[in-house]
């Protein structure tokens, strides 16, 4: 359409409006292209598991709870959103009352992209230092924008897809007494269990850890 108003002798007012419709529709289709990779995204199964669980003390007594770490959704999540030609990235500011503003910007190859934005103030939980602080702040910015954006949530599931709660303090406390009497290597037992630590410890499965503890113990004596 250019080169045709061109060769039939068009003002720079006609060229502006034809080029400003032929952005219009670039945009919309690079539009159309994002809603179809996104779908197709979703369409892909995605297990996000809350891996890791978070003990801190405040004002108010223990807080504690279970998340999925920003390196784990990464991992999951990255490879299916490249296929469907989609990237992400983040945009952090801080303002001067310390109020930390972080967008996560999902973006489709073709130029059209969608944000998410949230802000929090620095987390001075757990006796963190300033930067500390902050950069904890940013990690669960950047956690949750990035779910937000994708549609995505997390979920504490087993192998098997279903869910499932972790042991209990008590649970723990009896599990960490057998590793002491039967001087268990803690690296060792937590290789075994497969996981970072008890606190982690699928609740289904504290039989089997109980039961090779005290197996332990039969052999010693």
């Amino acid at each position: 359409m250019l080169q045709i108003a061109v060769e039939k002798g068009a003002d720079l007012d006609q060229l502006q409006k034809l080029m400003d419709l032929h952005e219009r529709w670039e945009a919309n289709e690079a539009r159309k292209a994002f809603v179809a990779a996104k779908a197709a995204f979703k369409a892909t199964p995605i297990q996000l598991i809350k891996n890791k669980r978070v003990r801190f003390d405040t004002q108010k007594g223990q807080t504690e709870y279970n998340h999925a770490t920003l390196d784990h959704i990464a991992a999951v999540i990255s490879p299916p959103l490249s296929a469907a030609g989609l990237s992400y990235c983040w945009e952090t500011t801080q303002g001067d009352g310390g109020m930390i503003r972080v967008t996560c910007v999902l973006s489709h190859i073709l130029g059209h992209s969608e944000r998410v934005t949230l802000q929090a103030s620095p987390d001075q939980s757990g006796g963190k230092n300033n930067i500390q602080a902050v950069g904890s702040t940013v990690t669960y910015l950047e956690r949750y924008t990035l779910l937000a954006v994708t549609g995505l949530a997390t979920a504490e599931q087993d192998d098997d897809g279903g869910y499932v709660g972790f042991i209990t303090a008590d649970q723990k406390a009896e599990l960490v007494a057998l590793q002491q009497e039967t001087k268990a290597d803690t690296a060792k037992f937590l290789a075994y269990l497969g996981v970072e630590s008890l606190d982690v410890l699928p609740a289904k499965r504290f039989q089997q850890a109980k039961q090779a503890l005290e197996a332990k113990k039969g052999k010693s004596k």
